[in-house]
Order: structure tokens, then sequence, then C-alpha cells
């Protein structure tokens, strides 16, 4: 299955690197996303900073919405994956190595995002071994339930537009508790990061083990 997994991670991460679509689009789209919110909010950083958060779960969040159909548009149209059966691949090996492709991009992502919080907003970091763990939780998360939600919409007519349906409700406590575990780490709340932490390993977790048993049905629908 790991084997599998890294040649799927492989195959994805390459043909994204040749396409080069998140350095020229994903990337600028969620940069510009945070300048016009900096903008937006005037220029007092006492205004700013406590809205970083939520800005950079909701860049990440978009972002993996984007990405995750990425994954699925360089594949073609009817039996994506039946080569990959016919060559004796595992489907937990394809979920995990989709899941690890859609990570990667994300975590790249997740660095521009976090260092243009840091320039644009003014935000100092309290807590990095929190700030770093609940980005971890989170993003394995989102990437989890885009996969595995990605499988379903991807056999379709209406993929572009269903998807976004099934994943952003589905995907929005990350967003809450990724907001409220950086507030914390950020040092703008006050409160405690571990029920927020909590949330997002469970969910994470979650989604994992949903990938590792629905994905092989999952692409029996497309």
């Amino acid at each position: 299955m790991w084997r599998d997994a890294a040649l799927i991670a492989a195959k994805d991460l390459r043909i994204e690197l040749r396409s080069r679509v998140l350095l020229n689009q994903l990337a600028p789209m969620a940069m510009l996303m945070l300048v016009l919110f900096a903008f937006a909010l005037g220029p007092g950083r006492g205004a700013l900073v406590p809205a970083a958060p939520g800005l950079f779960w909701t860049g990440t969040l978009f972002s993996a919405l984007l990405a995750v159909q990425r994954s699925w548009a360089v594949e073609p149209v009817e039996g994506a994956h039946d080569p990959l059966h016919l060559a004796g691949m595992d489907s937990s090996g394809i979920f995990f190595g989709k899941l690890a492709a859609v990570l990667a991009e994300l975590l790249t992502l997740e660095v521009l995002l976090g260092i243009g919080v840091v320039v644009l907003f003014g935000a100092r970091v309290a807590s990095p071994a929190e700030l770093l763990l609940s980005t971890l939780a989170g993003t394995v998360g989102l990437a989890a339930v885009g996969v595995l939600y990605g499988a379903l919409a991807s056999g379709m007519h209406t993929k572009e537009t269903l998807f976004p349906l099934l994943f952003l409700p589905v995907a929005s406590p990350v967003l809450v508790a990724g907001t409220r575990a950086w507030q914390v780490a950020l040092g703008t709340a006050h409160m405690g990061a571990g029920p927020w932490m909590t949330l997002l390993v469970v969910f994470a977790a979650l989604y994992l083990s949903a990938g590792v048993l629905l994905y092989g049905p999952l692409e029996g629908t497309e």
C-alpha cells in the first residue's frame, strides 16, 4: 500500500511541477486574497492582527478546494483509476498517494500564507509548537476530506459545482478550530488551545479512517 501511495504522490507532484499551476495560479491567488483583505481592513495593524488567523485558514480552505480539483483534473474524465487497478494498485494506496500530493501542495502554500500574515499583518507567534501542530493536523484533515469527497464527485458531470457544495460544509470544523488554535498561538486569545487541537486531530483521524474504508467503494461511483 505504501509503495503504491508513493508512486501516486510522485506522479501527481511531477505533473504539478511540470504544469506549474501551484506557483503560477494557486500561490498568487492566495497571496492576493491576503493583500485585498489587508486593504479592506485598513492601514492600522490593530485590526489586522486579530483577523490574521481567520484569513490564513480561509485562504488554506479555498486553496485546498482548488488543489483537490486539480488533482482530479490531471486524471482522465472517465475511469480515472481503471489502469491503476489493472496494474494491481490498492485503493488505500491511491487514497494516501492523492492525499500526500495534496498535502505537500497545501503545506507549500501555507508557508507563503504564513509569511504573508507576518509581513502584511504584523502577526507575532507566541507559541510556535501550537501553531505548527494545529496547522499540520488541520491540513491533514482538509486533504483527507478533500480527496475523499473528490472521489465521490469525480464521476459526476457537475463535479465542478458539486464538489465545493460537498467539501466546504464538511471542512468548516477545520476552519473554526484552526482559527481558534491560531488565535492562541499568536497570542490574540487567552483561552486554551487544547480543545481545538483535539478537534483538529480527531477530524483528521476520522477522515483518514474513512478514506481507508470508503475510498475504494467511492471510486466505483465514477
